[in-house]
């Protein structure tokens, strides 16, 4: 038997090795901005295009690399990062595994030009899937310009898991930001489509967050640092009054690099505990400075993931730290009088001329029976008139044939498809009866149906505003206060691909520049939603999956509707209305569940009625 281990080619390997680092275009600006600031880059420019399928380009002012060091960085496992194992606990550089580039070359084409500081040449190399193609001398600026072509260009399916282009762009500023904020002491510039999106000058990390998220960002935080043996912690949390639901800025960094740590999360809300409701959230910009060999960040291929060794400790001071910031700024605060542009506020001195006269009548007597007339007669026969017309009306109900309109705020069924039950399953509306208020039971040839009311007409109402919706029969209807909704610049990028689609369901919105939005108008049928919480969530939909919010958005509104117009559970039917609720279920072409997956309607058969009486 021959041997079947075989050495994988590098070019397989590091396509293998591209599917943990690179996950889509934004991977590929996080690893090069990291290069470029690990390089001493003092200004980092952005390129890219058509969301980074097309171009990806990074400039910068870094120190540059020899012809040598140009070509020896497309290497797997070379990097000047480490030379030994014990490196790994020392680490004052972004990258250090030295997968980055070998990575991103096996899965684009490379076009970089670098030279050092002081060299009159340059070098030029041009990659493509892992394969070298050429190395020329080359006149450049100092610094490294990296092109990464045509992303996924020889992994088919990689390439066409990518979502939208709004969505990956949504991505990337995602991920700029990240970088932007960790790094302040660098000038970022970022171009989409020859359109500038963003210019950050040096400057503090209040100042950037300003940049990146607008003024009023700034306004709502409050600082927060501490300074130990263990841990300096420094930045920002924001105020209580202004935690929302969806949405938050919450972005952690230690030694200059970003993370992720969800127990480090749980101690930032236990601050906030009985101070904001629970399913909201707050911003926070927290930067942790620890002793490198107190960490470890070789953990997860992203680097996003650290471990600490003093999580305890540090979870304590954070803690601690948060609260106090809290109870310092939140408190209400004091009047200042020794301002020296205090405006002078005349003392009150009455008008010792002015004479108000108060008119007493002295013979009214609020307990005394009134002297109007009143014909008690007339408004007896006219209650008794009222009585009668509401017993007939009833009476006339409960006698009406099937076909006859019940009163029931239903749309009439004309276009609904027709039934998949077995309508002969029903017997005669005469047996058919409401227990407790909830419950419509009829009797069918297979046994007893029992059919939740309230869940049946909200299936049946929700199938009739679908339908509507598809044929464009939706009415909208202006607000008399507008709404703001206040975006960060990911999810501004989608909504401005996804408003079209809104305004054609019926949102009036408006632009107010610093990627907020006026919302002027809303669906008829949204009456009972959150404007604002329903576009945040189509925003955090459309950047979670990627799917196009013309049916996800249609299904939501069409359910809310439904909710608010469907008969309450212990609402009393009569037989007439018990009847038309079936009639009409049982013409859908799935009865049986709701929207969310709930149980409409049930049969017992006749079988199990026969073993409960033994």
């Amino acid at each position: 038997m021959s041997d079947v281990i075989k050495l994988l080619p590098d070019s397989v390997a590091n396509q293998i090795a591209a599917g943990e680092v690179i996950q889509r275009p934004a991977s590929v600006i996080k690893e090069l901005v990291e290069n470029a600031v690990d390089a001493g880059a003092t200004s980092i420019k952005i390129i890219i295009k058509d969301a980074g399928r097309t171009l990806i380009q990074v400039v910068d002012n870094g120190c540059g690399m020899t012809a040598t060091d140009a070509r020896l960085s497309f290497e797997r496992h070379s990097t000047s990062k480490i030379t030994q194992a014990s490196d790994l606990f020392t680490l004052h550089t972004m990258g250090f595994r030295g997968e980055a580039l070998a990575s991103i070359a096996a899965i684009a084409q490379i076009d970089m030009r670098t030279m050092r500081h002081g060299d009159s040449l340059g070098t030029r190399i041009v990659i493509s899937g892992s394969q070298v193609e050429s190395q020329t001398p080359e006149a450049c600026a100092p610094g490294t310009n990296m092109m990464v072509k045509n992303l996924f260009f020889n992994v088919p399916a990689r390439r066409k898991f990518l979502k939208k282009d709004a969505v990956e762009f949504s991505n990337i500023l995602h991920e700029f930001q990240r970088l932007a904020l960790v790094n302040t002491n660098v000038e970022f510039s970022l171009i989409h489509n020859d359109i500038p999106q963003a210019q950050l000058l040096r400057g503090s990390l209040k100042q950037r967050i300003s940049e990146l998220f607008g003024k009023a960002v700034e306004r709502r935080l409050i600082p927060v640092e501490t300074d130990t043996s263990i841990v300096r912690l420094a930045g920002f949390v924001g105020l209580p009054e202004h935690a929302r639901k969806r949405g938050a800025l919450q972005y952690m960094f230690v030694n200059g690099r970003n993370m992720r740590h969800p127990y480090f999360h749980k101690a930032v809300m236990q601050c906030y505990d009985q101070l904001i409701p629970a399913d909201e959230q707050p911003d926070y910009f927290l930067s942790f400075t620890v002793d490198p060999e107190t960490i470890d960040v070789n953990i997860h291929p992203t680097k996003n993931e650290i471990k600490f060794e003093n999580e305890q400790p540090i979870w304590q001071i954070l803690s601690a730290a948060i609260k106090e910031s809290l109870g310092r700024f939140n408190a209400v605060p004091a009047i200042n009088f020794d301002v020296d542009d205090m405006p002078e506020i005349p003392a009150f001195q009455p008008d010792t001329d002015a004479r108000h006269e108060i008119e007493i009548d002295r013979s009214y007597n609020p307990f005394r029976p009134s002297t109007a007339n009143r014909d008690w007669e007339q408004l007896y026969n006219n209650f008794q008139r009222e009585r009668n017309d509401a017993l007939e009306m009833q009476s006339s109900l409960n006698t009406a044939p099937e076909d006859t309109d019940s009163g029931l705020d239903l749309l009439p069924s004309a276009d609904m498809p027709e039934a998949t039950l077995d309508l002969d399953t029903l017997q005669s509306s005469a047996a058919t009866l409401q227990v407790k208020g909830r419950y419509i039971a009829s009797p069918s040839k297979a046994g007893l149906l029992l059919v939740d009311q309230h869940r049946a007409h909200l299936k049946i109402l929700y199938e009739r505003y679908l339908d509507m919706y598809r044929q464009g029969t939706l009415t909208a209807q202006r607000v008399i206060f507008p709404e703001i909704l206040r975006l960060s610049p990911a999810q501004h990028s989608i909504m401005e691909s996804i408003t079209g689609e809104l305004s054609r369901v019926g949102f009036d919105l408006a632009y107010l520049g610093d990627t907020s939005w006026s919302i002027n108008g809303v669906p008829s049928v949204i009456d009972s939603l959150n404007p604002t919480e329903t576009i945040e969530r189509m925003i955090d939909n459309v950047t979670e999956t990627g799917a196009d919010i013309t049916a996800e958005l249609h299904e939501r509104l069409a359910l809310s509707m439904a909710r608010s117009a469907a008969v309450k559970s212990g609402q009393p039917l009569s037989p007439g209305e018990m009847d038309q609720i079936l009639s009409d279920l049982t013409r859908l072409p799935d009865p049986t569940l709701t929207p969310d997956g709930l149980t409409v309607m049930k049969v017992i058969g006749l079988d199990e009625i026969g073993r409960m009486f033994g």
